[in-house]
């Protein structure tokens, strides 16, 4: 597998967003002024603005990419007894709640103090390259990148549906976001950095801190929404989209965000808000 050829497409798609957008530009020179005052940036100006460096090779990100894909047949079978109980209406409110009981308790004290220590071993291994790709993939990996290979797909569809399923990722993205928040705030499983604050020291944390809680990982829970949600659009770059959330995940364990069980349950968690979008949408 290559290693770059999930960015491969963007830079294309980003080359040919720039000559629009100067071509626009210079034929009309006010409208674009005052459209640059009126929007901010989106996922392709900013990932044009910052390109990905090299990222993590195939072999670094295949233990945690194989675990996020491990969490695909639970998602699925959990999923089946909600459309069974509910059926395909949207009930947000209801399924944050549902799906929120679905994550798996926190791993236990001595649990997370044996994850640390594979975290501080790979923290031993850091390099200005390896910070470089985390920190692209901690920024991008939010939101970026998964609007970034939609925006892709809707190049070849009508209009009108790529809107719509513009929405529902949007929707995805945001419940996925929602829901990880609500579990870290009541389980309160502190991040590696808080629990060993040498491995960030830019951070600053104080002695006896707390949080920020970090189980289950609001990134895997993002990442495995998209993945979930793009895979059932475009079945054939499902392979593409599981590399990328890899290569997200693994950036977390880099700079010691997460711990692997933080990233399995928002996996879990996400591939669920996957499952929910696509059904209540049809797909």
């Amino acid at each position: 597998m290559n290693a770059l050829r999930g960015i491969k497409w963007p830079y294309a798609l980003i080359a040919l967003v720039a000559v629009a957008a100067a071509a626009f530009g210079l034929l009309h020179p006010a409208a674009a002024a005052s459209s640059a005052k009126k929007k901010k940036p989106g996922a392709t100006a900013r990932i044009k603005q910052s390109p990905p460096p090299q990222l993590f090779t195939d072999a670094e990100i295949a233990k945690i990419g194989k675990a996020a894909s491990d969490q695909r047949k639970k998602a699925d079978a959990l999923f089946a007894k909600w459309k069974a109980e509910h059926g395909t209406g949207r009930d947000d409110k209801a399924f944050a709640a549902w799906v929120a009981q679905q994550v798996p308790a926190g791993p236990s004290a001595d649990q997370r103090k044996a994850e640390l220590k594979d975290v501080q071993a790979l923290a031993k291994t850091r390099t200005a390259a390896g910070k470089n790709a985390a920190t692209w993939l901690e920024l991008h990996g939010k939101k970026d990148i998964w609007k970034l290979y939609l925006h892709d797909q809707r190049e070849l569809i009508p209009a009108a549906q790529g809107k719509a399923e513009k929405a529902q990722l949007k929707a995805a993205l945001k419940l996925a976001k929602t829901v990880s928040d609500q579990v870290a705030a009541k389980d309160k499983q502190p991040a590696p950095f808080v629990m060993d604050p040498t491995l960030r020291p830019e951070k600053h944390i104080k002695p006896g801190a707390k949080g920020p809680y970090s189980y289950p990982s609001r990134h895997a829970a993002r990442s495995a929404a998209a993945v979930t949600f793009l895979s059932a659009l475009s079945p054939h770059r499902a392979e593409d989209y599981e590399w990328m959330r890899a290569e997200v995940l693994y950036s977390r364990l880099y700079m010691a965000g997460h711990v692997n069980s933080d990233l399995t349950a928002g996996t879990l968690l996400g591939d669920l808000i996957g499952d929910y979008e696509l059904a209540i949408n049809g797909h």
